[in-house]
């Protein structure tokens, strides 16, 4: 009688869902919701639709269309609720910038420029990286060849604005653009990304090192002081950053993922607190040195008192905020376009006066989606590498996200950054297409199947075979 079966193989790939009706299915709610949301605004502000709705309509469906027929391709078993949760992201925020846009015919408005068109190709543009990057990267793995070219890169990228004239770097003090000829770009947003990937694939390399031990204090296990070398150096490129383009948010944002990635590599909490201890001696040393720091803590302890001059975005915000209430004012019926640059630095303020902070709480929770399934991929991919990095690019969204928020509700200074996906930006939203893309090749190689065998092998069919010494 033959044994029972013992198959290597894993789940053959036949019982393992795609789960791409899933995705498909919130894809569609997503569209939903985001063209419902624009024939709101329209009928609110102007009292009828607008011509161009319908020609909006059939672009956004057929840019999630094409995205979801290439994940369902390329990507099979990538996670179904991460396109959907940037899908709908996107569209609430082309909603928000479209409403910015009409509250230009308003009398007083600040609002100037009609940018939800070009947002809209700028998405476009994104979901276009999306695609281009699942196609050409295979596996996720490759990238870690690459690490220290993309490390090289991503400085170049950083540092590039800081050694070009005012003229085309500077915008509102911060040395973080490339303007020419109309177009502008900031290359810190793809910075990000590059040093993301070489952080990883470095601490996949040092990771044992950097986990050795030299002695407990109060608790905690200290490493060697020779291993310190990584986390200074970012300290360093942190503080360069900070001094030569005044670029606090940038600044602040590739520290902490340093950090968080170093501590996930070693499962040290000493790292953590001595990453604290820089922040906090690095933020101290930038408060004495740069007026331009010293400026934002000033005002964002005491907004009021600066009501007049920096602290006015602030006030106008949580005067916005304070106007929403719980239920918000309804799309199209607040006054959002009375903040300046509420379309990318203070977004979260538009979409907290008009859909209330239940409607906030609903958009952070689509970012804790986001970044939950970006994190939970980190725990199931079965590679080092794509551990790190699936770990490293869900942390940038949430600590993005939470500076951000923290700087529009007054719980931290102002840093400059922009909402991921939210917030008006042809950078910060490309940039974020590509996180998005490799999270889905990550998260692909994690629930994809293991590669069968040509033949299962039964127990009582296996030969039996003696070996004499």
């Amino acid at each position: 009688m033959p044994g029972p079966v013992t198959d290597p193989r894993g789940t053959p790939a036949s019982d393992t869902p795609t789960r791409r009706g899933t995705e498909a299915v919130l894809l569609g709610f997503a569209v939903l919701i985001t063209v419902v949301a624009q024939v709101i605004v329209d009928l609110t502000v102007t009292g009828s639709l607008r011509p161009e709705m319908a020609g909006f309509s059939v672009w956004i469906s057929a840019l999630w269309v094409v995205a979801h027929l290439v994940v369902r391709r390329w990507a099979a078993y990538a996670d179904p609720l991460l396109l959907p949760s940037v899908a709908l992201l996107v569209g609430l925020g082309l909603t928000v910038i479209h409403r910015l846009d009409l509250a230009a015919e308003q009398v007083g408005s600040t609002i100037t420029r009609e940018d939800a068109p070009v947002q809209l190709i700028w998405a476009t543009l994104g979901v276009a990286l999306f695609v281009a990057l699942l196609i050409v990267v295979r596996d996720h793995r490759t990238l870690s060849r690459f690490a220290y070219t993309l490390a090289l890169l991503g400085i170049v990228l950083l540092a590039l604005p800081a050694v070009l004239p005012a003229s085309i770097s500077e915008v509102n003090g911060a040395k973080i653009w490339i303007r020419v000829a109309g177009f502008s770009i900031q290359p810190g947003e793809f910075a990000k990304i590059c040093l993301v990937v070489f952080f990883a694939a470095y601490l996949v390399d040092k990771r044992d090192v950097l986990a050795l031990a030299s002695k407990k204090v109060a608790g905690l296990e200290l490493p060697r002081g020779r291993d310190l070398g990584p986390v200074l150096l970012a300290w360093i490129l942190s503080i360069l950053v900070l001094v030569f383009e005044r670029d606090l948010g940038s600044s602040l944002l590739l520290f902490g993922i340093f950090v968080v990635m170093l501590y996930i590599a070693t499962e040290r909490a000493s790292w953590l607190f001595i990453g604290l201890l820089l922040f906090a001696g690095g933020a101290l040393i930038a408060y004495q040195a740069f007026g331009h720091v010293r400026a934002r803590v000033d005002t964002w302890l005491d907004p009021f008192a600066y009501i007049d001059g920096a602290g006015y975005q602030l006030v106008q915000s949580l005067f916005g905020l304070g106007t929403g209430g719980l239920f918000g004012a309804g799309l199209g019926g607040g006054r959002p376009d009375q903040v300046p640059v509420a379309k990318s630095d203070f977004i979260a303020s538009a979409v907290g006066e008009e859909l209330g902070l239940f409607g906030l709480v609903a958009v952070i929770v689509v970012y804790l989606i986001l970044v939950e399934r970006g994190l939970r991929t980190s725990l199931v991919v079965r590679d080092a590498f794509g551990k790190l990095l699936a770990a490293g690019l869900a942390f940038a969204i949430a600590w993005q996200v939470f500076v951000v928020l923290g700087g529009v509700t007054g719980l931290l200074p102002l840093t400059g950054l922009t909402t991921p996906f939210l917030a008006y930006g042809g950078s910060s939203l490309v940039a974020n297409f590509v996180l998005v893309a490799l999270l889905v090749r990550i998260s692909d190689a994690a629930r994809r199947p293991v590669a069968p065998h040509a033949t299962p092998v039964r127990l009582g069919d296996a030969p039996t075979e003696v070996v004499t010494p």
